[in-house]
């Protein structure tokens, strides 16, 4: 099965298209089969730009292309998706499991946390593996993690107090489990799939942005630190994630500002601050414009 062009390929903003309830939520949480009713079990190729995704399949079977390589395999198994990376499957109507979808600034925050634990590019390779695949020793880890998205499954569907730090905490368990699962899987530089050029900018990108989005680099300092020109980061930007790479940046800068407004009691104007602008009512503006709501307001309502 040929990948699709990446331009061709849609972009699935889960909570926008799927979910509704929290169009921003951080870590969402659904079973396999409820998505494969909305979506149709056979699902052509689609990415998901600010997301990680993993599929924990527990009854049934799959067939997929992940990346640019095709798989099939019977549960139990697991698929692991990073943001942009391609993927399409066909799955049998008793094919059913979990599904975590992650925002990648999430993660990226667990694993600043624990550093030099892990290698730089472990969660930017698409995996899959049936249980059996792996060593005997990762066995337990594979248990583990079915357990704490179990744990997670029941947390999403409530809403008692410490919700929120109880997810974000399970969320971290759940990806140490996977990313000892992926070292033991590690494949051989020569199994993995060729990465487009443009593909590997784009990540790096990523990358730079997190690092930087509360620095306000100018785009042409971004472009610099890639080594490439303005133009053509603003070109891979509109490939890889239907939007000009100017607002990659906006939204990750804006995602921070729902965070800080929604989960801390820091003020307006210290949050304004703490993302880099040098004027509150900028800030105020810059949110007012791309939410349609001042953030003052989009507190107030986040509280009820």
């Amino acid at each position: 099965m040929a990948a699709a062009p990446v331009q061709a390929i849609p972009d699935i903003h889960i909570g926008r298209v799927y979910d509704q309830r929290d169009p921003e939520c951080e870590i969402h949480y659904e079973t396999f089969g409820r998505l494969a009713e909305f979506f149709g079990r056979n699902t052509p190729p689609h990415r998901h730009y600010c997301f990680f995704q993993i599929h924990l399949l527990l009854r049934g079977s799959i067939s997929l292309n992940l990346d640019g390589r095709v798989y099939g395999g019977k549960a139990p198994l697991l698929i692991f998706t990073p943001p942009t990376i391609p993927h399409s499957f066909y799955s049998e109507e008793d094919t059913d499991g979990h599904v975590l979808t992650v925002r990648q600034e999430v993660v990226r925050g667990w694993y600043r946390a624990m550093p030099g634990q892990w290698p730089d590019a472990l969660l930017r390779e698409a995996a899959f593996f049936e249980l059996d695949s792996l060593p005997a020793e990762s066995a337990a880890d594979f248990s583990a993690l079915v357990q704490t998205v179990e744990l997670l499954q029941r947390e999403f569907e409530r809403d008692a107090k410490g919700h929120s730090a109880l997810l974000q905490a399970l969320g971290e368990c759940v990806f140490i489990h996977l990313s000892r699962l992926l070292l033991a899987h590690e494949p051989s530089a020569g199994q993995r799939p060729e990465r487009s050029e443009d593909l590997r900018l784009f990540l790096n990108f990523c990358d730079l942005v997190e690092a930087h989005f509360r620095d306000h680099l100018t785009l042409s300092e971004y472009a610099g630190r890639l080594l490439i020109t303005e133009a053509r980061l603003n070109d891979i930007c509109r490939r890889m994630a239907e939007r000009p790479s100017k607002e990659v940046v906006h939204e990750r800068l804006l995602q921070e500002a729902r965070r800080l407004l929604r989960y801390s009691a820091v003020p307006v104007s210290e949050i304004s601050y703490q993302l880099g602008f040098a004027d509150p009512a900028y800030f105020s503006r810059f949110f007012t414009k791309r939410t349609g709501t001042p953030p003052s307001q989009f507190r107030l309502a986040g509280q009820h």
